[in-house]
């Protein structure tokens, strides 16, 4: 019986405006298919950089992706080729060379709508206190065992009944705020 190759993580820094702010995509499972509307709603809102929490398919995606900002990216379950990229990936962001936020982006941390503990544990491990992540293709947010977690839901391909969104995060002196966007309506998307 073989063993699950072992969890890779690497880290990077994210800084942020002048003014300490800034504007991130979110998005998750694309299969190899990103929505062509939510690509354009993407780049309408001029993100400083963009999340992918896995499930990628061809990587031509993150060449699209990375025509509308600079793309941090994880490895999803589909993508087991794609070795280079990491299972887990802590964004600092930073400002003044001091870190005012740091993430924890990887594929699955989420067992319905409880946080696992593997996730939670590696994301306190690395000082995160928000959790980005897909796998489900269900949207999600909220908080539990002191973290936040995030889940875009897809912005590929329709999975059952699902809606295709994606997710915005806005990073301000004032605080953090976290969306969903409807790729179809282009409207914030609420349950």
């Amino acid at each position: 019986m073989s063993r699950p190759p072992p969890f890779t993580s690497a880290r990077a820094r994210v800084p942020l405006r002048p003014d300490g702010s800034l504007r991130v995509g979110l998005v998750a499972d694309t299969h190899s298919r990103p929505d062509a509307r939510g690509l354009e709603l993407l780049r309408s809102l001029c993100p400083d950089v963009l999340l992918h929490a896995g499930d990628i398919g061809d990587r031509a995606v993150l060449e699209a992706f990375g025509a509308i900002a600079p793309v941090h990216a994880v490895r999803g379950n589909i993508d087991e080729r794609a070795t280079d990229l990491p299972d887990g990936l802590t964004l600092e962001l930073t400002h003044g060379g001091a870190t005012q936020l740091t993430i924890f982006l990887t594929h699955v941390a989420l067992a319905g709508p409880r946080v696992r503990a593997d996730a939670a544990r590696r994301a306190r491990a690395a000082k995160a206190s928000l959790i980005v992540c897909g796998h489900s293709h269900v949207p999600f947010a909220g908080q539990e065992r002191g973290l936040t977690v995030f889940n875009p839901g897809s912005i590929g391909p329709r999975r059952f009944t699902l809606p295709i969104l994606f997710g915005v995060m806005e990073v301000a002196p004032a605080g953090v705020s976290l969306r969903h966007v409807d790729c179809e309506t282009g409207r914030r998307w609420e349950p």
